[in-house]
């Protein structure tokens, strides 16, 4: 890793949501006030911004989170630089360890690539590591912008899935 911090790039239309809610999803789903996850910087609380309306706007929610957790935080504020795609061995590695449900998504995702960069897979990654459930889950895929043909063919392969 070196001096790579795991880190997630996210593209948002400020029309549905807007960079305080997203800052506020940032604060909410780790421990920014833990100073270093291991030795190195691998898993540090990393927050990068793109211009100086971000930075701003990230300082003074970080004084808010502060005074609402009532510890100091620790996260690392950086302007973007560049960003990079972590190995493929490195993609939902959590959910990898179940085989047969990747195998279960090739319904869904004809390439790794849309595997990879699939939303139900982004889902699945984080009901492994114990964030969300299947309930949930099969209602938003209820809302997603696509065919009601592949929301059918979304929520069987959620049934199907065995563990």
């Amino acid at each position: 890793m070196g001096d790579h911090t795991e880190s997630i790039q996210i593209d948002y239309d400020p029309e549905t949501i807007s960079y305080e809610q997203l800052l506020d999803v940032f604060w909410r789903n780790h421990n920014p006030s833990q100073k270093l996850f291991y030795r190195d910087r691998q898993y540090m609380s990393l927050l990068v911004y793109y211009n100086h309306f971000q930075r701003e706007k990230a300082l003074r929610s970080k004084e808010k989170w502060e005074a609402n957790i009532e510890k100091p935080i620790y996260t690392e504020f950086q302007p973007y630089s560049a960003f990079y795609i972590a190995e493929n061995y490195h993609q939902k590695y959590l959910l990898k360890r179940y085989k047969n449900v990747i195998a279960s998504l090739g319904k869904l995702y004809s390439t790794h690539d849309e595997l990879i960069n699939g939303t139900m897979t982004a889902r699945l990654n984080g009901f492994v590591r114990g964030k969300g459930s299947f309930k949930d889950l099969k209602e938003e895929v209820k809302t997603w912008d696509i065919s009601d043909e592949k929301k059918s063919t979304a929520l069987e392969v959620l049934h199907s899935l065995r563990w």
